[in-house]
């Protein structure tokens, strides 16, 4: 696979995977999910050095002030010192010196440059076309994460099975309800999930299998957001499906025949407990009639009867000390205070 531009790249589908490039594989789903946790204050940054790039680099169709061209291409590489990071560009084996070297190269070549600047000609609509699309680029993620967050949460999150059937019945639903609200929504344009893109198939050995061999669809995508499409859907047709958990609220990759609600990364506030371990607390507490604040007030309750007993606290301390403790648990299970800011509240008690 040639090195790729973050516009225009191969992927490689093979049974359950992706394939970047360089042997570097994930499950189908996996980048999906990775963009779903991606932070706004990164994709706002991506919008906000891409206007400093693109307004000076428009105003230099005006003025053509060949001195421009080295800070110019500064200020693009700081667009791509924020992109380059991003799950997915940072793993795919990108042509980064051509990116980070654009606009030198063009002036080096004194036609190409002149094309660039002659209205309606080939190169010209090239260019301008790499500068709409680097423009929309953040907004093409928000909409991403929106429309599969919003997705996820009305037709996927309440499933009672998780599999491939059950994702095919829950997309149809969406699907069905998108396409009424077609003309409400997207005005003439009617609801569709398709895009272009060029497919080739080509044989490859398998990267885990050594010796055998395989057939690998490589797909060539003009946009990040048609990828991201890609491999939502053909993780929902392997069974894969991305989910928020219930205790840190970040998204994970819910894998084919498995289904939990709480993912296996450390906890806020805990350490080196998952939000899994958390979550069979949590059960545990509802199975026992008690909230899994209630189960911490306990502790805390008891750890503090016990230093009154030592004669470590006062009674004026202890009273003081337990109220405190039960005011906290109520503002835990009333939503005004999570789980674990109340174990953070509690373990300095």
């Amino acid at each position: 696979m040639k090195a790729n531009a973050y516009d225009q790249f191969s992927i490689l589908f093979w049974e359950d995977n992706v394939m970047l490039g360089g042997g570097v594989s994930f499950p189908l789903g996996q980048i999906t999910t990775d963009f779903l946790n991606t932070d706004e204050q990164d994709i706002s940054e991506i919008d906000k050095r891409v206007r400093e790039f693109t307004t000076e680099m428009r105003a230099l169709f005006n003025h053509k002030n060949i001195d421009t061209v080295i800070p110019l291409q500064e200020k693009l590489n700081a667009v791509w010192d924020v992109i380059f990071t991003l799950p997915f560009y940072c793993d795919l084996p990108l042509d980064t010196h051509s990116s980070r070297n654009l606009l030198p190269m063009l002036f080096a070549d004194k036609q190409k440059w002149t094309e660039v600047f002659q209205y309606n000609s080939e190169g010209n609509k090239m260019f301008m076309e790499f500068l709409d699309k680097l423009e929309y680029f953040a907004e093409s993620i928000r909409n991403f994460k929106g429309q599969i967050a919003g997705m996820l949460d009305l037709y996927f999150e309440n499933l009672t099975g998780r599999n491939s059937g059950a994702y095919a019945q829950a997309y149809s639903n969406y699907y069905r309800d998108m396409s009424d609200a077609g003309a409400l929504l997207f005005g003439d344009l009617p609801f569709e999930q398709g895009f272009l893109s060029n497919v080739r198939f080509t044989p490859l050995r398998h990267p885990q299998d050594k010796g055998k061999l395989m057939i690998a669809e490589e797909v060539e995508f003009s946009y990040l957001s048609h990828f991201l499409y890609t491999d939502f859907c053909r993780g929902l047709i392997a069974g894969n499906m991305p989910r928020r958990c219930h205790n840190c609220g970040r998204y994970f990759l819910l894998n084919k025949g498995y289904d939990t609600c709480y993912c296996n990364n450390v906890a806020p506030g805990e350490k080196g407990k998952t939000c899994r371990k958390v979550g069979a607390h949590k059960k545990e507490a509802r199975m026992e009639g008690k909230t899994p604040a209630r189960l911490e007030y306990d502790k805390v309750y008891n750890r503090l009867k016990t230093r009154r007993a030592r004669g470590k606290l006062s009674v004026d301390e202890w009273n003081a000390a337990v109220a405190l403790a039960l005011e906290y648990k109520d503002k835990a299970e009333e939503g005004k205070i999570s789980d674990s800011q109340l174990k953070e509240i509690y373990d300095k008690m």
